[in-house]
């Protein structure tokens, strides 16, 4: 027989407990995601400059300057560079040093550490000591490059090279993350398979392609997304390690974060801005959904 309080039975007050603390974060969301995102949309649709008490409508003019604005153009293809280039990168080596780890005996911990280190340390302070490596002159890079006999660079001075190393950077701060979840992917397949596989005469290269990536799928497309957005929000590393940084030279190192920042703080165009800050938060919606389309599949054995 259910207890009742006040005409409630107790699963109606348990579920109405469980409403309740579910509103409190529900609440929290909505201030810091729902409202915010809102707001730009707003903004973007009137000419907010802050230094000035009118904002007239201005329609979707602000989206119209945007499509044919050149530098615009030029941040969102360094942009889906970035993406194109470290996320690959990240995936390769992330996976490559998860399945020398796995095969680790001795200090595993230790290495794990070792890895993770720079992804929690302060992207400033990396992209400064990058920044003094590539530095031409007394950067260790191009000493390293005379020492073999091989010409020196100048790396971020240089259009075609600037954004690559950039890259780098951002790759080597990120790749830690990648391996501790391979890792963890790795650990969670069980090794009833690889008996099974070897049994009927799989080899190292059969193992991984049939059992270990078809297993990983899950834990690929979980850091797909994730290096994905945060390959599409890049701006510390441009703003630190970019000449001046304006994301040159040339703007060949200009990312969408950093053109949007530009433009609401330092030309104070905050309209324009929003109007960025929407075309970027629907190309990461976009992209995102495609990548869960594409690389989420079911695997069954």
């Amino acid at each position: 027989m259910a207890v009742r309080s006040r005409g409630l039975t107790l699963g109606q007050r348990r579920m109405v407990w469980a409403y309740i603390f579910l509103f409190v974060p529900l609440v929290f969301f909505i201030s810091i995601r729902v409202a915010p995102t809102l707001f730009a949309m707003s903004v973007s649709l009137f000419q907010w400059d802050i230094l000035s008490p009118e904002k007239p409508w201005m329609g979707l003019e602000n989206y119209r300057n945007l499509f044919h604005d050149d530098v615009f153009w030029k941040a969102l293809t360094n942009t889906l560079l970035y993406v194109a280039l470290s996320v690959p990168l990240a995936l390769v080596f992330g996976l490559s040093v998860a399945l020398l780890l796995q095969r680790a005996i001795h200090w595993k911990g230790f290495f794990r550490a070792l890895y993770f280190i720079p992804f929690v340390t302060s992207t400033v302070a990396i992209s400064w000591v990058w920044r003094w490596m590539y530095e031409p002159t007394f950067g260790p890079l191009n000493k390293l490059l005379a020492l073999l006999g091989l010409p020196e660079q100048t790396f971020l001075a240089n259009p075609d090279q600037a954004l690559p190393s950039i890259v780098v950077a951002i790759t080597w701060q990120a790749v830690g993350f990648y391996i501790i979840i391979f890792l963890a992917g790795l650990e969670a397949i069980p090794s009833d398979f690889y008996d099974a596989a070897k049994i009927d005469g799989a080899d190292g290269w059969n193992l991984f392609r049939h059992i270990t990536l078809p297993l990983l799928n899950p834990t690929i497309v979980f850091l797909t997304v994730i290096g994905t957005i945060t390959g599409i929000q890049v701006f510390t590393q441009v703003l630190n390690m970019s000449y001046q940084g304006m994301g040159g030279p040339l703007n060949s190192t200009k990312s969408l974060v950093l053109f949007i920042y530009q433009q609401a703080f330092q030309s104070f165009k905050m309209g324009y801005a929003a109007a960025g800050t929407v075309v970027l938060f629907a190309i990461i919606l976009l992209i995102t959904l495609i990548q869960l389309r594409v690389t989420s599949r079911r695997v069954e054995y």
